[in-house]
């Protein structure tokens, strides 16, 4: 790995372990294949981490030597698949600092996390329209109880995921749908905090890390005005739980979601954290088997958290193997990760600057980012960079990336968007840089 230029300014921590990067990309076998012969250089990360050899081992193991359903059977298998598949919840429960084990819920991605959370809201609210029934059929927690005059909260740069349910939340109930705008510099505008987040205000729901902007969010002065106001907090961790420490009473959050797939694990796996007494409260959201107490013709109760939201068989090997990815993540350390992509991002900030044309969207210094950055090329579009620099090997992602608010508000139809991860080196930007000259050639 070559030498790494960090800015002038730029805090420096000496007590933070590094690792090999060469030893951790030999883990990963994807990466010494070739694309249209060029080495690979995978540069998309944000859309979907690559999975290292002991986490497709342990999947493959759990499918070869431990196969069964959980929490049904009493046989030597359905034992082993249910210890395995809530070992793996106590590893994600330690991996952000849960308080308790039961407050982690599987799901199958952060999408279905944050559905799962606005169809609580849903479930506990009467509609809007007329001729729905004017309250909820059970007896509800006053805290998910949405209704006209009622106010939820997102922001500008959130990823669809973020925006849509919340839309279709407010259609259902007559809430308000308000959000934070963002700056020409890529960080939200906090100036209107006050009028923003107010009595009316049931739940603020912010990304944590941008997959478009890579802006780390400081969430302490809206924290601070949610809870004097008495709302709920949500933060979208898909792009900061795999890439930096994590815990979630130090950042005093109601709810939490991040996704298998962008941290090492594999897709079809993701995780709500609540508050232990929130989810207790919170009524459920898909009905079937395995999330409930007792069922007659007539009614039913439910079982308690997480049981109550992972109705049906769950995704059980995924969920081991997010385990694993978890243990991987855990033994290089996530300062240790944390720092390597700073210093990339300060590498590739200061690399990309050399190419002529080329305009960065989001943060302009690594401080308060993350290793993501997106651009434009002159006027090339983004589909045409991406398509020079595939015949190179180097792997972007092009589009809206799910964000088309950001988009509109920087004025352009599309970003051309580099992420990076544990396993990326400075060489990998250097083929990036290179690369990005040859577009310029070709469209010059």
């Amino acid at each position: 790995m070559s030498a790494i230029t960090i800015p002038a300014g730029m805090p420096q921590y000496d007590d933070v372990p590094r690792f090999d990067v060469a030893a951790v990309r030999a883990d990963f076998p994807i990466l010494d294949r070739e694309v249209n012969g060029h080495r690979l250089v995978y540069l998309d990360s944000a859309n979907t981490s690559h999975k290292p050899r002991q986490v497709l081992d342990v999947l493959r193991e759990h499918y070869e030597r431990h196969n069964a359903n959980v929490s049904r059977s009493v046989h030597t298998l359905g034992t082993e698949a249910t210890e395995a598949y809530e070992g793996a919840r106590a590893k994600i429960a330690a991996f952000i600092g849960a308080p308790g084990v039961d407050e982690v819920v599987f799901t199958k991605n952060s999408t279905e996390a944050i559905n799962m959370v606005a169809y609580a809201f849903s479930n506990a609210s009467p509609r809007a329209d007329a001729t729905a029934p004017a309250a909820p059929s059970r007896e509800t927690d006053e805290r998910f109880r949405l209704g006209p005059g009622d106010e939820i909260v997102i922001s500008e740069m959130e990823h669809h995921s973020n925006i849509v349910p919340w839309q279709l939340l407010c259609e259902r109930t007559g809430a308000t749908l308000r959000w934070f705008p963002v700056t020409e510099h890529g960080r939200l505008d906090e100036s209107g905090l006050d009028d923003l987040v107010n009595e009316r205000t049931k739940l603020v729901s912010l990304v944590h890390m941008s997959n478009i902007l890579g802006t780390v969010n400081a969430t302490s002065r809206i924290t601070a005005r949610v809870r004097e106001v008495g709302a709920l907090l949500l933060l979208d961790c898909s792009q900061s739980v795999p890439h930096l420490p994590m815990d979630v009473v130090d950042y005093d959050v109601d709810f939490i979601v991040f996704t298998g797939h962008k941290m090492c694990g594999p897709t079809g796996i993701g995780v709500l954290w609540g508050r232990g007494e929130l989810l207790a409260a919170m009524p459920p959201v898909l009905g079937g088997g395995s999330m409930i107490e007792t069922v007659t013709m007539a009614r039913s109760t439910f079982a308690a958290p997480p049981a109550r939201f992972e109705a049906g068989t769950p995704p059980i090997a995924e969920a081991v193997a997010l385990g694993a990815a978890v243990d991987y993540l855990t033994g290089i350390g996530m300062r240790s990760v944390q720092w390597h992509e700073k210093e990339l991002t300060a590498y590739a900030l200061d690399a990309l600057g050399t190419v002529p044309g080329l305009r960065v969207f989001g943060p302009a210094t690594p401080v308060g980012r993350g290793g993501t950055i997106s651009f434009a090329l002159g006027d090339v579009h983004p589909h045409d960079v991406g398509q020079v620099l595939d015949s190179l090997g180097v792997q972007v992602r092009v589009g809206h990336h799910c964000a088309r608010p950001v988009c509109a508000r920087y004025g352009v139809p599309a970003m051309t968007r580099a992420s990076f991860y544990l396993y990326t080196t400075t060489e990998e930007i250097d083929a990036l840089v290179a690369g990005l000259e040859q577009v310029r050639k070709v469209f010059e």
